[in-house]
């Protein structure tokens, strides 16, 4: 009679990508053995800002993002947030929703962010329209990812999005 698996345990195709609980406090993170030389310094990952005024969107991102190999550096809600944060935190690249709290949107916050800093935005939005690209050319877009969208097609942008830029490639997972 062959031994009943635990109930903790799931197998492939009973995974679910739901969340149930968006994760609240801070993360535990374990320390590498940098005696022995392994791991890589986070200096050398790839770093990206997310600007998301929608807690549950922006913690997905974060999840997604970090187990591709990606350092998050922040999540702004708002484009005087994304700003002091991209001065402060310096990443690669910004991902740029349209829509945020506050009077300024994504399009004036990416705009001054390149202006002062040099850092391109991938907009993640679901204002795509040809005047919200228009008025977006000043910061020379990464992209445009339309939402709803895969977690899996957002990893893919931003991979694609930090070789464009010339950063360094993720940790493989």
């Amino acid at each position: 009679m062959p031994k009943p698996q635990p109930k903790h345990l799931a197998l492939p195709h009973q995974r679910s990508r739901v969340r149930l609980a968006p994760r609240l406090g801070p993360r535990v993170l374990y320390a590498r053995d940098e005696a022995s030389g392994a791991g890589t310094s986070s200096d050398v990952l790839p770093r990206v800002l997310i600007v998301e005024d929608d807690f549950l969107v922006s913690s997905d991102m974060e999840a997604e993002l970090t187990d591709a190999g990606f350092v998050v550096v922040g999540i702004a809600t708002s484009a005087k947030e994304a700003i002091e944060l991209a001065a402060a935190e310096e990443p690669h690249l910004v991902i740029m929703d349209i829509r945020l709290e506050g009077p300024s949107d994504g399009v004036e916050a990416a705009i001054e962010i390149f202006k002062s800093k040099g850092i391109r935005s991938l907009f993640a939005s679901a204002y795509h329209d040809a005047e919200t690209r228009r008025r977006a050319e000043p910061c020379s877009p990464l992209g445009w990812i339309a939402k709803p969208y895969p977690m899996g097609g957002l990893v893919a942008a931003v991979r694609h999005a930090v070789r464009t830029v010339g950063g360094p490639e993720p940790e493989a997972t």
